[in-house]
């Protein structure tokens, strides 16, 4: 497991949409990139910035925010939680 340092945070990104509410599929080249997700684990923050979120938290965070990796197979994603636009 991924334990982040500081103000940042790993979020587990939603699954992206395959099917419109109509039922047409989506191809791959069509997706937009996922902007929400459940944040799997918190660092401390920082010495004048607590933190604001928490595990379990579903937040919405920028397009272009972040690093991703992938960690036991998974594609997680770690950003400040400046880059955090709001709690859901």
């Amino acid at each position: 497991m991924i334990k982040p340092l500081a103000d940042r945070v790993v979020i587990e990104p939603k699954e992206v949409e395959t099917k419109t509410a109509a039922g047409l599929y989506i191809p791959d080249t069509a997706k937009e990139k996922q902007q929400q997700g459940t944040i799997i684990a918190a660092g401390p923050g920082k010495k004048d910035e607590p933190m604001e979120v928490k595990v379990g938290d579903v937040v919405l965070y920028g397009q272009y925010a972040g690093t991703e990796v992938t960690v036991d197979g998974k594609k997680l994603l770690v950003v400040r939680q400046s880059d955090i636009l709001a709690i859901i």
